[in-house]
């Protein structure tokens, strides 16, 4: 079949295009690469406006006018390859913002998706309204809201979370439900708040490529490597600012014993290179779940810390702290997980044979294209 995957999120898209190409259809990535990561796509649109003095005059033509430059370029770009949004079997889009444009914008795009396309998908992965409402009412113990609510750095620095409850955003999502057949998720942050949706498929766990990860064996010689990847567009969402506190509990207890790793905004593929060398990371905090980082560090056989609640445990039938370290939003609690394995080196290796074979059982790429394959022509 023909298909089309719009958006990318880490490589969720291309990874999932790379099973589904395996299983004999005939599959296009149209994104942006999510951003300064550079994740690979087969068409790739680009973000204008977004640095710079561009960006200085699309706010003020925004603040004067209300048009957006970057989305009006978005819009140029999608109608120059408009060929390629027309008679697809199947579409997905990776969420609810998938062409990253103002909502008017996204509405006319997808509105032309919708009338050239007959079975359009919807993913849950990364924000979206059904994710940040359920986040917002308390029904997560904590999520990426909580440092929202807790005034950790600024409204701006929150405002791709945010915005997805305001009216413009809201109107959006109703559009796009009223026009799927239907919406999967990615992960259990997504899963939970979709759960007795009339158009709830169920969940899909990301997608691994092992082929790209070969499993290093943890040879702990001197010292204990730490990895600590900063997004500062995240910083607070991710839960840096609690790593880094923990990180300093744990510097200042076993220097000797220890190596720290940190880099901020880089590449993705210089991201993989640099991690190579650790035997822990630290991925991220508000989540119950993983996401793309960790669960491609935990391919290579690393010791994540990441999200691994009780909801994860039940859901895969683990015992706690086998697979992944569960990163609570507390750097004592994190210090005292991260001391444990320092005195327990042995610990490291076991966790990182356990963290492959869970990554082989659960997030291979084949078995997931499958599983999305099954689900979409369940309503088609």
């Amino acid at each position: 079949m023909k298909i089309l995957l719009i958006g990318e999120y880490n490589s969720s898209h291309y990874t999932l295009k790379e099973g589904l190409t395996s299983l004999g259809h005939d599959v296009t990535v149209i994104g942006f690469g999510d951003g300064f990561k550079k994740r690979r796509v087969d068409v790739n649109f680009t973000m204008k406006y977004t640095t710079g003095i561009g960006l200085f005059v699309k706010r003020t033509l925004f603040k004067l006018f209300k048009t957006d430059l970057t989305s009006l370029s978005v819009r140029k770009q999608f109608f120059a390859q408009q060929h390629l949004f027309k008679n697809n079997d199947i579409v997905q889009l990776i969420n609810e913002n998938s062409f990253g444009t103002v909502p008017s914008v996204e509405k006319e795009l997808l509105s032309f998706v919708f009338q050239h396309n007959k079975n359009v998908f919807l993913l849950s992965c990364g924000t979206d309204h059904t994710s940040v409402k359920y986040a917002m009412e308390g029904k997560f113990r904590y999520s990426i809201v909580t440092p929202y609510l807790q005034e950790k750095g600024n409204e701006m620095s929150f405002l791709h979370v945010t915005q997805y409850l305001t009216k413009p955003y809201i109107e959006l999502h109703d559009y796009i439900f009223r026009h799927i057949k239907g919406v999967l998720a990615s992960d259990l942050d997504y899963h939970l708040p979709l759960l007795n949706h009339e158009k709830y498929l169920g969940m899909v766990p990301n997608p691994v490529n092992l082929k790209k990860f070969v499993y290093i064996t943890p040879e702990i010689e001197d010292k204990i490597i730490i990895f600590h990847g900063i997004n500062k567009n995240n910083y607070y969402k991710k839960g840096n600012d609690l790593f880094e506190a923990a990180l300093k509990i744990i510097t200042a207890k076993f220097k000797d014993k220890i190596e720290v790793i940190t880099v901020s905004n880089i590449p993705y593929d210089e991201y993989i290179r640099l991690f190579d060398r650790a035997h822990i990371l630290l991925d991220q905090v508000y989540a119950y779940d993983q996401g793309f980082n960790a669960l491609e560090a935990m391919a290579k056989g690393k010791v994540v810390f990441t999200g691994a609640e009780q909801e994860w445990l039940e859901y895969y039938n683990l015992e706690e702290d086998t697979v992944a370290i569960n990163a609570l939003p507390d750097p004592v609690l994190m210090a005292e997980k991260l001391e444990w394995l320092i005195l327990h080196p042995e610990k490291i290796v076991e966790i990182s044979k356990n963290a492959r074979k869970f990554i082989e059982e659960r997030h291979d790429h084949l078995a997931s294209a499958k599983d999305y394959f099954e689900k979409w022509q369940s309503v088609m």
